[in-house]
């Protein structure tokens, strides 16, 4: 717990802590007041209203539609598995600027169905909903069907032969086994939707407002940090309450599972009713996630050749000091240092939160892993550039702040992956590996780490595209001549001009392609069936 419980202390509580004292204390004075105050005003708590019930919603809608694409890619094996669940994947790194105006271009005036059917959704709740279906469809594929392809479907096949109907047997069998999943899925989920920014933005214009978008617009545009800092504690205090919820609730399902090699439970569909699944699933990932990349590629190519992607290798001198082509390399380097520093720590903390004999602490820690998703990345990033900016950490001239803030975003995912299937190791294979004189070292080497090798692959390629995209806290902490992929893109739609906009959609079909390469790539070592994987 060392090394994990150093890192969340120094990178993000005492950020976090540094840019909500000043706020309080702005004018030389602590405003305690305002604790009380800005609660109590009409509109930010409509604001609070509104960011809990879309957030409720948009879990729901997002569970309801990507739990069967989990049953499909855990379950049935068809051609273009691999290649169809990198592409499930792609819509969680695009920058919420890039979607929303992905979706602007569906919903909006003169969009698709503007154009088919003269309906326009953009400033209504259900372009938000779908927009956030659109990002997190892949949160619950990957967890939830991650754990259920390890899940051995012979306890439910003799459920069902003592009797029991499909119905029954997936509800007693299954269903249990798959909650820790589903839970952490679905938390992870509302945390985003929770703390949505881009989306609400663009899509909900002046009648909907989060408060991820409301401290942003105090902090911004009105200067009011006071507000923004209470804000930000009303954020932290809804976030922590529900994480101690979650983590009640975990602890009491917690059970040692039957766990096999993935690579044996998928099978063809067999029969009417899985072959009718796969269609509905294979039409549902076709419209909510391939048709809003779709428009993005075909405005990346609206001007004669290939003017826009041309337009990337010239430096203008205004928007960028370099050339916006070299914010591919970039992004790839400070993603691949964020991935490893996530791992490293997601599984230290993974590892300490499955032990027994955890004290309180230990399990406290797990809900405190999560804080990260679920607090505004504005206040991340103002807190990086006030606290790390003197000896001994003046990191803001340095390339790892980068990485470090992408980190902080990573890490709860490689915790929320790997924890469901260490927690369904049967403890008592460690311990008789232990009795026949084996160190804790090699326990974990020869019992726990086979088992949860493709956990950690997956949770790796969690953070890996998450750092690809992470944006609200690298936005203010990337140097001007060391841009990322989605600051690129959020530089380039600021200003005007055909041009900016063309180049914009076309580092974002570069973004898609290079998360779908990586993420292939990690699909062909995770199913690996000959090697160590």
């Amino acid at each position: 717990m060392a090394l994990p419980v150093a890192f969340f202390a120094v990178f993000f509580a005492w950020p976090v802590a540094a840019i909500v004292a000043r706020g309080l204390n702005a004018d030389g004075s602590w405003q305690l007041g305002r604790l009380v105050d800005v609660p109590a005003d009409p509109a930010i708590r409509h604001v609070l209203w509104f960011t809990t019930w879309q957030a409720l919603a948009s879990t729901a809608l997002t569970l309801l539609l990507a739990l069967p694409a989990a049953y499909v890619f855990a379950r049935l094996d068809f051609p273009g598995k691999q290649l169809l669940r990198a592409v499930v994947t792609v819509p969680f790194v695009l920058p919420t600027v890039v979607a929303g105006t992905a979706f602007l271009a569906l919903l909006g005036r003169g969009g698709l169905l503007d154009e088919l059917w003269g309906v326009r959704l953009d400033t209504t709740v259900w372009a938000i909903l779908l927009a956030h279906v659109f990002f997190n469809y892949a949160v619950v594929v990957r967890t939830v069907g991650g754990l259920w392809a390890q899940l051995d479907p012979r306890q439910e096949e003799a459920a069902r032969m003592l009797g029991a109907s499909r119905w029954a047997a997936w509800r007693q069998i299954t269903l249990p086994a798959l909650a820790p999943a589903v839970a952490a899925a679905a938390l992870m989920v509302f945390l985003f939707t929770f703390t949505s920014f881009g989306v609400v933005q663009i899509l909900g214009g002046p009648a909907f407002s989060t408060l991820e978008v409301e401290i942003y617009r105090q902090t911004s545009e009105i200067f009011d940090l006071s507000t923004a800092a209470v804000l930000t504690l009303v954020q932290f205090a809804a976030v922590g309450a529900i994480l101690a919820v979650h983590a009640w609730t975990v602890r009491r399902r917690e059970s040692a599972l039957r766990l096999v090699d993935a690579a044996v439970t998928a099978r063809r569909p067999r029969g009417a009713g899985q072959w009718a699944l796969l269609a509905g699933v294979l039409v549902t990932i076709a419209l909510l996630l391939v048709l809003p990349l779709a428009v993005l590629v075909q405005r990346s190519l609206d001007a004669p050749g290939f003017l826009y992607y041309e337009a990337l290798t010239r430096a203008d001198g205004g928007t960028f000091l370099v050339p916006p082509i070299e914010a591919i390399g970039n992004s790839l380097r400070y993603a691949l240092a964020a991935t490893a520093i996530a791992v490293v720590i997601g599984g230290l903390a993974a590892a300490a939160l499955t032990r027994r004999d955890a004290g309180r602490f230990v399990r406290g820690f797990d809900a405190l892993l999560m804080l990260p998703l679920g607090v505004s990345a504005v206040t991340v990033g103002f807190g990086f550039l006030i606290a790390l900016d003197e000896p001994p950490l003046d990191l803001r001239a340095s390339w790892i702040l980068v990485p470090l803030a992408q980190a902080l975003v990573g890490v709860p995912f490689v915790v929320r992956t790997m924890l469901p299937v260490l927690r369904a190791v049967d403890v008592r294979l460690r311990e008789a590996a232990a009795v026949l004189g084996a160190s804790p070292w090699r326990v974990w080497r020869e019992v726990d780490l086979p088992m949860v090798r493709r956990a950690l692959l997956v949770a790796a390629g969690f953070a890996f595209a998450v750092s690809l995209g992470e944006f609200g806290a690298t936005v203010f902490i990337a140097r001007p001549d060391n841009p990322t992929l989605p600051v690129a893109v959020a530089r380039l739609l600021g200003r005007p001009g055909d041009l900016n906009y063309g180049q914009a959609m076309a580092l974002s079909t570069i973004l898609m392609v290079v998360c779908a390469v990586a993420l292939l790539v990690l699909e062909r070592l995770r199913t690996d069936r000959t090697g160590e994987f």
